[in-house]
């Protein structure tokens, strides 16, 4: 099984290929160069494989939330390989798979949405993976929502833009520094997905931005 999978949704830039099991990935701090990168790390990876685009099974992006730009990036790439090559879509969420990054049960995702605001969904592992126990939602640091009981980590950059205020709400969440959405975990989660039977168009790969608005005003500045 041949998956490729991209993610451009935060401030880093990644592309992995999921081969029978093993993953090979580009990864790069990209600020704003997501779009200059991002098709240079896919042939790096496609042409060291010997894969072409179509002997792959799918393509995998994460949909979001996250950055607006880099959201619309992926899935374009993503959109346009897949319709290319005749393939089916994996559209992952981007709190999902950063969520698949951590070593806990119990894990929530916090992305910095900026305005003073977070991504975040949390998740607690099951038979078949995590199961969402409180789906992507955009909130305040001061107004988050509870969680259930259990023995919470909590992994993202929100914890770092917002750790004093989020641990006033979330005491009991142990935070795991340093980490961030790759590619290689949307893969994962492609390739069981993949095997579970899931297929999509590619036009179902469409950015996921739960929040429609991207700028404050003047006044609210």
């Amino acid at each position: 099984m041949k998956i490729l999978a991209l993610d451009t949704s935060t401030e880093y830039c990644s592309a992995a290929l999921w081969l029978d099991g093993e993953v090979r990935q580009r990864l790069e701090h990209a600020g704003q160069r997501h779009s200059l990168l991002l098709l240079p790390m896919v042939d790096a990876l496609l042409s060291e494989a010997g894969v072409a685009p179509s002997a792959l099974d799918a393509v995998a992006a994460a949909i979001g939330p996250g950055s607006f730009t880099g959201l619309r990036i992926a899935t374009a790439v993503a959109q346009g390989l897949a319709f290319g090559a005749d393939l089916p879509a994996i559209p992952v969420g981007t709190l999902d798979a950063l969520a698949a990054g951590g070593d806990a049960d119990d894990i929530v995702a916090c992305l910095d949405a900026r305005m003073n605001e977070i991504y975040l969904a949390a998740f607690r592992r099951g038979t078949n993976g995590f199961d969402r126990v409180i789906p992507p939602t955009l909130a305040s640091p001061e107004a988050l929502p509870e969680l259930p009981r259990g023995q919470w980590a909590g992994c993202g950059n929100g914890f770092d833009r917002f750790d004093d205020c989020i641990a006033a709400t979330w005491p009991q969440v142990r935070v795991i520094r340093d980490r961030h959405p790759e590619a290689r975990h949307v893969a994962a989660l492609a390739a069981a997905r993949y095997l579970a039977g899931e297929r999509h168009a590619p036009e179902a790969l469409v950015p996921l931005y739960v929040r429609d608005k991207v700028a404050l005003t003047t006044a609210e500045r």
